[in-house]
């Protein structure tokens, strides 16, 4: 997502080109297939190549935030 200069509104909605998820940031680039496409995380770039491959019934490590508490 891409504010606009002033900062007050979306000049542009960037979403993930694998699960469409909204990207806040920079996202990841990556080429594939003589065309560059944009990633919100390592983890889906992994998910869509496996799939691409056309492999079946694959796992992916669930990725879970670490919560810190303050004691």
């Amino acid at each position: 997502m891409r504010l606009s200069r002033n900062g007050y509104y979306v000049e542009k909605y960037v979403k993930c080109d694998n699960c469409g998820l909204l990207i806040y940031d920079q996202g990841m680039a990556v080429e594939r297939d003589g065309k560059e496409q944009l990633f919100c995380s390592e983890w889906c770039i992994e998910w869509s190549r496996l799939r691409d491959s056309g492999a079946e019934g694959f796992q992916l490590k669930i990725v879970q935030p670490t919560i810190k508490t303050s004691r």
